[in-house]
């Protein structure tokens, strides 16, 4: 199915919160806790998942919800998590990730990592705006989530990571360069304020993530 195909899908409201819901949770999600989620019939709920799945918009699986195995642990139920696959539309066409991976190549053959960096630290100032500063992690979570991060805290509120890499694609081909980039972008953005970002890999998450500094440092 072509890019523009998938996403108009996204126009129908129930398809769409089905979508936004399963894409949010950052696991498997069952099709009760999708249908009570967006407010419809489980039976309606199904038939628009499968139509995401076909889309390539969503993932499907099968497991146990209870948990349980063995004789009397039930049917596996089918589950649903966000694709792995990107879509873009740009009308008309555009070619900036062909862009962005040459010129990430050249950076990395010339050694220009520091030069990169640097720039980056720029830009995060100039994203923060003048006197701008950060004094908790939801101020920061707030312009991480319009940066399409999609920041989630932790249980206990101490950190702040992000399920999506909006630099995915040139990541994967260049992670020393381009996480690098990224850790120096959100270092800019942060600056002066009582947040620190750092280093933090896992995979399927962004490279970086984000805390309050210790002892209120600056």
């Amino acid at each position: 199915m072509e890019d523009i195909d998938a996403i108009a899908l996204l126009q129908d409201p129930v398809r769409r919160r089905l979508y936004e819901f399963v894409a949010g949770q950052g696991r498997e999600v069952g099709r009760g806790e999708a249908a009570e989620a967006a407010g419809v019939a489980r039976t309606l709920a199904a038939f628009h998942l499968d139509k995401l799945v076909d889309a390539g918009l969503l993932e499907a699986g099968s497991r146990r919800l209870t948990g349980r195995s063995g004789p009397g642990a039930g049917r596996p139920a089918k589950v649903y998590r966000r694709s792995s696959a990107e879509r873009d539309v740009s009308v008309p066409a555009r070619d900036y990730r062909t862009a962005a991976g040459l010129l990430a190549e050249a950076a990395e053959s010339a050694g220009l990592d520091m030069e990169l960096q640097d720039a980056a630290r720029r830009k995060g100032r100039a994203l923060r705006g003048r006197g701008g500063s950060f004094g908790t992690l939801d101020d920061l979570a707030e312009v991480l989530a319009g940066r399409g991060y999609e920041p989630v805290m932790d249980e206990d509120g101490a950190v702040l990571r992000m399920r999506n890499c909006p630099f995915h694609v040139v990541a994967e081909q260049f992670p020393p360069l381009v996480c690098g980039m990224n850790l120096a972008l959100l270092e800019g953005l942060v600056e002066g304020s009582r947040v620190r970002v750092r280093m933090d890999p896992r995979p399927g998450w962004c490279c970086v993530a984000a805390a309050h500094s210790k002892n209120n440092e600056h």
